[in-house]
């Protein structure tokens, strides 16, 4: 006769945890908390994203986030929240975002492995989706 016991479940797999999409360097993290203090509406934080344009091809986005949409990638760093573009994901992965400021500008910097090349007068890019 032939054993009919059922096989014992296997135990299911656990997720493997989901890579920070962007970090933030102290500078950063401080700028974007004196932005969220002075806005003129309560904000949870900043939009980052991508748009198509420029002379690279593409430029960095960064706006004040009034809600999260259930889309967002949310990315909480050194005590602040970032809202990832769902759409920006594949290209901001890896990123870390600097704040710098001198006597002629100030601006955050992003950091980003995904970079291909960038125009001369620094305002586009070109990026490349991360191979995970």
């Amino acid at each position: 006769m032939t054993n009919m016991t059922p096989a014992s479940p296997t135990p299911a797999a656990k997720p493997r945890p989901r890579p920070q999409v962007m970090k933030l360097t102290e500078a950063a993290a401080q700028r974007i908390t004196e932005l969220t203090k002075r806005a003129d509406s309560e904000i949870v934080g900043l939009r980052v994203g991508i748009k198509n344009g420029g002379c690279a091809g593409q430029s960095y986005t960064v706006e004040y986030a009034h809600e999260v949409r259930p889309t967002d990638e949310v990315v909480e760093d050194r005590g602040v929240k970032i809202l990832v573009d769902p759409k920006a994901v594949l290209f901001l992965l890896g990123t870390e975002m600097d704040y710098k400021a001198d006597k002629m500008q100030a601006q955050f910097i992003f950091n980003n492995p995904n970079q291909v090349s960038a125009c001369g007068c620094g305002e586009s890019v070109q990026l490349t989706a991360a191979k995970v």
